[in-house]
């Protein structure tokens, strides 16, 4: 590879190839991805296998909420036991949250990827074995602590390849097959389930192993990443010689040589960092409370049976991929704020209405309604936190909002949803917090929010 190679910076001026993009620009894979402009195959390799991966995500966490009944059956256990064994298995999938992108930022993206999947293949169809609640616990635990690492690191995969101008877009579809695996778990539930016991459900996705080889093969590392540590080696051969530093890197160097988390409270990025930890944690409460109990809700307050909810949770996970797609569009297109606001709005006038409701026709049709803002938002969200953060500390800042996210969503907020439950005999109370939640972080956003639609990653943070 010729010395004299030079690459183009999100400034526009030209940057002498650092030896390890030198290295990595031999293969077609990564100049197609470090093409900013045109999209290529190599783009919608990395596109499939971050959406293959949110797809796992939504079958999986659906099963668990829809073989909930069937596990407080089996295992003999009240709600408030089931409640502690999904807040444990919620911490340790916090380490993963942090962990896997904070490997990812020193690593490389593809491979920590890939063995984060290898990791989650192994586990998932070992919950099958689980002879007790508490081997299921620790079983599952595993689990999550890889699936969290796995969208987390395959999302800043996509978005620092990706075109600017489709970043939120293409991050919003590759989120809605959350909605594809959710239906898909559905139907697993409905006529699988229902005839061969909770336990095949864990069994069938045991072919996600092939996505860690789709990964190895096909999808090549971050060129952001790539740069940022041929940045780090020329300030370090720079300085090792006694050469002075530009004061950009300088700048830059003193940075990157604090320590991850501190970084993200420095004061050109505390803002971000509040923001993208405040989305975030208000996505997962929202989520925890409506999507974790839904099940109990129409088996408990209207007597569905497993089946009945197990259909209307295919058309409902289905219908909200219309309102990832639709989401990520205005998000590109509109910016960031007014996406939020239509979708958040939305979610919480219809899902209001849809709490009282009482025939089946309308707990149908309100709750494909709900679901197009309440779901769909997740798109955006996706985008939103990993746009938030520069390259050098984007793994250990799109962790730390997560990791936060989850403690606050998945640990703490059950205690508030099954107590409310226990005084007022059923869920209305703790669903009925939600729409005003969906309210309020539709307000902070679009009044505290920076604008972020169509803008280089380095012009976001650097």
């Amino acid at each position: 590879m010729p010395s004299d190679l030079v690459t183009e910076t999100a400034f526009g001026a030209p940057e002498e190839v650092g030896p390890l993009e030198a290295k990595h620009l031999t293969s077609q894979l990564y100049r197609n991805a470090a093409d900013a402009e045109r999209v290529t195959s190599t783009h919608w390799h990395i596109a499939w296998a971050n959406g293959l991966g949110w797809g796992f995500d939504g079958m999986d966490g659906a099963i668990l909420a829809l073989v909930a009944p069937l596990l407080l059956k089996e295992f003999q256990i009240d709600l408030a036991a089931y409640r502690n064994g999904i807040q444990i298995t919620g911490l340790i999938s916090i380490i993963g949250l942090f962990a896997w992108p904070w490997l990812a930022d020193r690593y490389g993206r593809r491979n920590i990827l890939a063995l984060n999947i290898a990791v989650f293949s192994l586990a998932m169809p070992a919950v099958a074995l689980a002879p007790d609640w508490t081997w299921f616990i620790v079983i599952y635990a595993i689990v999550r602590f890889a699936l969290n690492g796995e969208w987390a690191v395959g999302s800043m995969l996509v978005a620092e390849t990706w075109p600017a101008r489709l970043r939120g877009f293409v991050l919003s579809v590759d989120r809605s097959a959350w909605g594809i695996g959710a239906a898909l778990a559905g139907t697993i539930v409905t006529f699988v389930v229902t005839g061969w016991g909770w336990r095949m459900a864990y069994i069938l996705p045991a072919g996600v192993a092939f996505l860690a080889v789709y990964v190895r093969l096909l999808c090549p590392e971050s060129p952001y990443w790539v740069r940022t540590q041929d940045r780090k080696h020329r300030i370090q051969t720079r300085l090792a010689a006694g050469h002075t530093l530009t004061p950009e890197d300088q700048e830059w160097i003193d940075k990157a040589r604090k320590p991850g988390i501190r970084q993200l409270f420095l004061p050109d990025l505390r803002r971000n960092t509040l923001m993208a930890t405040f989305v975030a944690s208000m996505a997962l409460v929202s989520y925890s409370t409506v999507g974790y109990w839904m099940p109990l809700f129409l088996a408990q307050q209207h007597h569905w049976s497993t089946a009945e909810y197990g259909s209307f949770y295919i058309w409902w996970a289905l219908f909200s991929t219309l309102g990832f797609w639709l989401g990520g569009w205005m998000i590109d297109r509109l910016g960031r704020r007014v996406g939020f606001a239509v979708l958040l709005l939305e979610a919480a006038f219809f899902l209001t209405i849809w709490i009282f409701a009482e025939g089946k026709l309308a707990l149908w049709l309100l709750g494909m309604a709900w679901s197009f803002g309440f779901i769909g938002v997740w798109g955006p969200v996706t985008a939103y936190t990993a746009e938030m953060y520069p390259t050098r500390t984007r793994g250990v800042g799109n962790g730390f909002s997560w990791s936060v996210a989850f403690f606050i969503g998945v640990v703490l907020w059950p205690f508030v949803s099954v107590w409310l439950r226990n005084v007022t005999g059923s869920f209305v109370a703790a669903f009925l917090l939600i729409p005003a939640l969906l309210v309020i972080m539709a307000a902070i956003i679009w009044f505290y929010s920076p604008e972020n639609a169509r803008k280089d990653l380095n012009q976001i943070a650097v």
